[in-house]
């Protein structure tokens, strides 16, 4: 009877600890799906784009700001087990490229989508209540890929005026937040820059991803004009640079290659612009894509990487960045199933990580918007293991599976097998005391995604599961 007992409890504190997303070190507080139109959904199924985060000093207030297919969310996270909409604003529809920034209290979104399209410029300082749109037109321009606030400054990545003509990257002054000025164009000074992805700005230094011409490091100057301070290109295996992010010491840069997928992570030394130097290349599995990473201070980055999900590396010590942490927003695919299904565009597009509370916020394409606890792997120096290491002891095939699913883990004493589909619940349950060799019977499963998990009682397992009929 106390072996049963023993047994219950242990897998009820399974169920009620186990999450249908794959992770370590990461929980999920909660997630909203806010965008239930079907009508206005992009390719692939894709509902969100980019995410930010504001606080409202006024009322200590956090909120988070998702881009979605079909405008912008404003979700109040003060209390973030229970997040809440607080206001929408519509924008194009079918919109699978929106990005949204912050400055004082206004919200700038872009959308670089076909016309028709808007620039738009939101007041937050009545939230929770609303939200008020004081620009949405293009009169500045009509489409943008990206947004950059630094200081005062504005930049946009890819701004496309209403004439159809393509300016690689545009800076406008803020000082009248409600009508952007703008300073300068950068083919003006660099006509060599046919292309500015996105860019990361210090003070007056730009980091400027240029696609597949690499990466430019530019100088505002005081009388608004630009001037090259140095490159990274032509580095091994170099692609379509797509984004990045400095160190607060300054010292180092990390930045990702989008495009092809499978490009690592990459580190580099940037104390000296005419001298970049690589430091580390790096991926949690070898097929993933990074999209975006978000740095704190020297010691952390969060990065997302689509299919993959949320990463959190420890940095601290260049050149030997060690995993702390991961949360796969998209249990559907990726390489957990060594499956990617062809498509890049799936998964966590970006992160916010720098609200006072110390929330992760997420934005997963498909999936929705997760707001995230990274407590455990802030606090867990050593790092954990990589994925493809880490799951190596268990094996699951085929994968994914239509009828029969044979599963192979080491252990050396009891242990639980657990599979829950992608809504938490528990759809099989099964106790063994030794290594595991079983067969089991899919056929009565609903196709669909599904985690497996296994316990030994010191470690514990995860690996995504498809059922496909």
């Amino acid at each position: 009877m106390k072996k049963q007992l023993l047994y219950i409890f242990v897998l009820l504190s399974l169920f009620s600890i186990a999450q249908p997303y794959p992770n370590q070190n990461i929980s999920l507080l909660a997630l909203i799906d806010p965008n239930t139109s079907t009508a206005t959904i992009g390719p692939d199924g894709r509902k969100y784009a980019g995410c930010w985060g504001w606080h409202q000093p006024s009322t200590n207030k956090e909120y988070a700001i998702a881009c979605g297919s079909n405008g912008t969310y404003f979700i109040d996270v003060t209390l973030p087990s229970t997040p809440s909409v607080c206001a929408f604003v519509p924008g194009r529809i079918s919109a699978t490229n929106r990005e949204a920034k912050t400055y004082q209290n206004y919200c700038y979104v872009v959308c670089d989508e076909a016309p028709p399209n808007t620039f738009q410029i939101i007041d937050m300082s009545t939230l929770p209540a609303t939200v008020t749109l004081v620009h949405d037109n293009k009169t500045y321009f009509e489409r943008g890929h990206t947004i950059f606030i630094e200081q005062d400054k504005m930049y946009i990545g890819l701004a496309t005026y209403s004439t159809g003509i393509l300016s690689p990257m545009n800076i406008y002054s803020l000082a009248t937040p409600t009508a952007p000025l703008l300073l300068r164009e950068v083919k003006q000074d660099i006509p060599i820059i046919n292309t500015v992805h996105d860019m990361f700005v210090r003070q007056d230094t730009i980091f400027a991803s240029c696609g597949y011409q690499g990466l430019y490091i530019l100088k505002l100057n005081a009388n608004n004009t630009l001037t090259q301070l140095g490159s990274y290109t032509g580095y091994a295996a170099s692609a379509f640079n797509h984004s990045s992010m400095l160190t607060q010491d300054g010292k180092y840069l990390m930045f990702c290659d989008e495009d092809p997928a499978g490009l690592p992570i990459r580190f580099v030394d940037v104390q000296n612009f005419s001298n970049v130097q690589p430091v580390q290349t790096f991926n949690p599995f070898a097929a993933t894509t990074p999209h975006n990473p978000f740095l704190i201070g020297n010691k952390w980055a969060i990065v997302s990487c689509y299919q993959d999900g949320l990463y959190i590396y420890d940095i601290s010590q260049p050149g030997n960045a060690v995993i702390s942490g991961y949360f796969d927003t998209y249990p559907q695919s990726g390489g957990n199933i060594n499956n990617y299904f062809g498509q890049v565009y799936r998964g966590n597009w970006g992160a916010y990580p720098y609200l006072p509370s110390g929330i992760i916020i997420a934005t997963d394409m498909q999936n929705g918007v997760f707001i995230l606890d990274p407590t455990n792997a802030f606090n867990n120096p050593a790092g954990i293991k990589n994925n493809s290491t880490k799951k190596a002891d268990l094996i699951i095939y085929p994968n994914p599976v239509s009828e029969t699913l044979h599963i192979n883990y080491n252990s050396v004493g009891n242990s639980i097998v657990l599979i829950k589909n992608v809504l938490g619940q528990l759809v099989f349950v099964k106790q063994f005391s030794s290594s595991i060799n079983e067969s089991i019977d899919l056929r009565a499963f609903e196709g669909g995604p599904y985690i497996i998990s296994i316990s030994n009682g010191a470690a514990s397992v995860n690996k995504k599961l498809i059922v496909s009929h």
